[in-house]
């Protein structure tokens, strides 16, 4: 079955950086699209990054953009979210996402809380 284990997350000041990582199975990796969302306390889940399986180019929301790098490695299964310059407003769940044959899967999530 598929699944998306996320880890990686965790307290951090201001400025700081994370690297999330999300690790998949039990699919294809590589042909499938790849997304990081996010959650913070009283607000919608927001689309963070996209990332395409082939050509490994990521889209980024405006919030993150310059501060977020969204990588894969198809010979691990695994997705990265290197995070940069942490602001306290990136405070969230973390998680990642996709959708194969119409089924939409998320990980667990993982917490990350920016403050000093």
């Amino acid at each position: 079955q598929v699944q998306l284990v996320e880890s990686g997350g965790g307290l951090v000041q201001p400025g700081g950086s994370l690297r999330l990582s999300c690790a998949a199975s039990g699919f294809t990796f590589s042909k499938y699209v790849m997304n990081w969302y996010r959650q913070a306390p009283g607000k919608e889940r927001e689309l963070v990054a996209p990332i395409t399986s082939a050509s490994v180019r990521a889209t980024y929301a405006d919030s993150v953009k310059g501060r977020f790098t969204f990588s894969r490695d198809n010979t691990k299964n695994t997705v990265y979210l290197q995070m940069n310059s942490l602001k306290p407003e990136d405070t969230a769940v973390y998680y990642c996402y996709t959708r194969i044959s119409g089924g939409d899967y998320w990980g667990q999530g993982t917490q990350v809380t920016v403050s000093s």
